[in-house]
Order: C-alpha cells, then sequence, then structure tokens
C-alpha cells in the first residue's frame, strides 16, 4: 500500500539466551512466558486459598491507576506470592518483586522459575542502579514494586529493622507506598525448610501512603524506614505476638 511509511525495531534482548533475557528489567514482552505466569498465578492461588486458607483484608486500599509500592514483614519464600495474589492478573506482567542478584543468579533454574512466575526483579544489595531502575519504573503509570526492605528473611518470624533502600527510594517522591502485613507464612514456610506445610495465613494490606515532604537526606531516610517499619508492624494481628526486636538494639546501615 503506498504512501505508508513502516518502521520496524527490533526487540532490545535479541541476540540474547532465554536466560540472559530472563535477567533484564523490564523484559521484553514474550506471550509464552506471560500465558505460564497467569497459569501459574491461578495455579498458586487456588493452592493458596485450600492449602494454607489464604485471605487478604484491605484490598480496597491498593491504589488504582497509578503505580505504587508494596512493602511487607519478610519471613518466608512465600510472601512475594501472597503479595502478587492481592493483584489482578492482568497487572502481573507489571508487578515487580525485588530480589537480590547473588541470591537468584546463583542458580539457573531457580531465575527461570522466579522470573516466569513471579516477575523478579533482580538489583544489587548494594548498588546504587537498581534505585535508578525503580524509579524509572514508577515514573510509568501501571507498575507495582515489591519490596522486602529487612533484605532477607526473617530466621525466628520477628520482624528486623528495614534497610536504607526504601527510604533512599521513596524520600522525597510522591510515589505511593503500601504498607502490608503477612502473617503466618514463617509457619509454614520457614526458612531452612523444602516444602510448605499446613497453617493459616492471611495478608493485611494498609492504607497508603506518600513521602514527597521528606528531605532527601540521611535523617529523611532513616524516618522513612521506622515509619514504614512501624506501619507495618500495626497491621499485625490482635493481641499482638511479639513480632519485632527491641528498637533500642537496631543499628541502621
Amino acid at each position: 500500500m503506498g504512501g505508508m511509511d513502516w518502521h520496524y525495531e527490533t526487540a532490545k534482548d535479541t541476540g540474547l539466551s532465554f536466560i540472559d533475557r530472563l535477567k533484564e528489567c523490564p523484559r521484553e514482552p514474550d506471550p509464552l512466558v506471560y500465558a505460564a505466569r497467569v497459569v501459574s498465578a491461578v495455579a498458586i492461588r487456588a493452592a493458596l486459598r485450600t492449602y494454607l486458607r489464604f485471605d487478604i483484608v484491605g484490598r480496597e486500599h491498593l491504589p488504582r491507576n497509578e503505580s505504587f509500592v508494596l512493602v511487607a514483614n519478610h519471613a518466608s519464600h512465600l510472601d512475594a506470592v501472597a503479595l502478587l495474589s492481592a493483584l489482578p492478573l492482568r497487572s502481573l506482567h507489571r508487578a515487580y518483586p525485588l530480589a537480590a542478584r547473588d541470591y537468584f543468579c546463583a542458580n539457573s533454574a531457580r531465575l527461570a522459575l522466579t522470573a516466569i512466575i513471579a516477575n523478579v526483579m533482580l538489583f544489587d544489595r548494594d548498588g546504587l542502579e537498581g534505585l535508578k531502575l525503580c524509579k524509572r519504573l514508577l515514573d510509568e503509570p501501571g507498575n507495582v514494586l515489591l519490596m522486602f526492605p529487612e533484605g532477607t528473611r526473617s530466621i525466628d518470624g520477628l520482624v528486623d529493622l528495614f534497610r536504607r533502600g526504601v527510604g533512599l527510594l521513596l524520600a522525597g517522591t510522591p510515589y505511593p507506598v503500601v504498607p502490608c502485613y503477612l502473617d503466618g507464612t514463617f509457619g509454614a514456610w520457614p526458612k531452612g525448610t523444602l516444602v510448605p506445610r499446613p497453617a493459616r495465613v492471611r495478608l493485611v494490606i494498609g492504607e497508603a501512603r506518600t513521602y514527597e515532604r521528606v528531605e532527601q537526606n540521611d535523617i529523611g531516610v532513616l524516618q522513612i524506614c521506622a515509619d514504614l517499619r512501624h506501619a507495618v508492624l500495626a497491621l499485625a494481628p490482635e493481641p499482638r505476638p511479639k513480632t519485632a526486636r527491641p528498637i533500642s538494639k537496631e543499628v541502621y546501615q
């Protein structure tokens, strides 16, 4: 047809191996990966409901039509899929649980499984490039970041200090952040066990907040870490068990 100017651009990950494509973020669209992710999500949600009696409280607090951050305590490999289960299936390809590169890239099978099922976003624990990418994703509408600011799974079920990365990301920015508390995931699948065991798991979602007026300095960063940690702990079930280590013993890194 005359008069039509066609312009074709190859995918940015053309020429990369399948595993290397999974290391990229955001990833190029892949219909097969998308289909596998949705099928897996449906199966996982059914298993959570039947095997772990999973339920969600406060889903109405999730922002709509804008990018946001979900922040939660971290005690189990179940945590990421539990948070993802609060999102519509259509949002899964733009929801990114942050995952440590040194752990998930150590094994190709582990990387492939988590990238396909959970769409994990790899980051270096002490790098700033990951924060820049997070901000770019949040500047686009419709993306969701899942963050576990403790940095690693708890070994005793108690909520540890929140590391500086979440404060560095949110200080002085308009990004909504939603605190969440995951109850029961430690009992169901604690660190060091091979398979989950039957237990009751609940996700409690709090109200979104922003830290646009918090200054981008050390004091502001630590203020955000402390405030978010308090907001997460405030969602723990009543009567509240011992869920957190004493603040006097914490040293922010």
